[in-house]
């Protein structure tokens, strides 16, 4: 069952796309997105536009962390091939997944869901993303209901 708002966020920790492992309890103000598949279609507009909007969730003090079931070199090449400046968190077990309770689709691959945290807790949870527009809802959403703060 997916984590819902509220629940406590586990810590996971897992190498991104240059192979260095990263810990993470989301205390700092967090958006982990899943998706199914590096360089797909609908995943690479879903990634190009969280990097369009980087500078935006930096702004707000948001770090951004996409994971898939892609190994590292995999993440690797998706990211020098879209410019991404984030990190991709590679989860081949589904390690992550199985944390967070995201569904595992009948070929494997993860559900299209977002997670927003801080404070170690669960503050928003996207289910059946359309990854167009994404990136935006998500931070127009979070700046909405208080979670982040733009600077004046």
């Amino acid at each position: 069952m997916t984590l819902e708002e509220g629940d406590d966020a586990p810590t996971v920790t897992a190498p991104n796309q240059d192979g260095d492992e990263r810990t993470l309890a989301f205390e700092e103000p967090t958006v982990l997105y899943f998706y199914p598949k590096d360089d797909t279609p609908g995943c690479t507009v879903e990634a190009n536009q969280f990097q369009r909007e980087r500078e935006s969730y930096a702004d707000a003090g948001v770090e951004v962390y996409g994971v898939s079931r892609d190994d590292a070199d995999s993440h690797e090449s998706f990211c020098q091939q879209e410019g991404l400046e984030f990190d991709l968190l590679a989860d081949p077990d589904a390690e992550i997944a199985d944390a967070f309770g995201v569904e595992l689709r009948d070929s494997g691959v993860t559900a299209r869901t977002t997670f927003v945290l801080a404070d170690g807790e669960v503050k928003a949870v996207y289910e059946n993303v359309d990854p167009d527009g994404h990136a935006r809802d998500v931070l127009m959403d979070a700046l909405d209901d208080g979670l982040v703060t733009l600077p004046e």
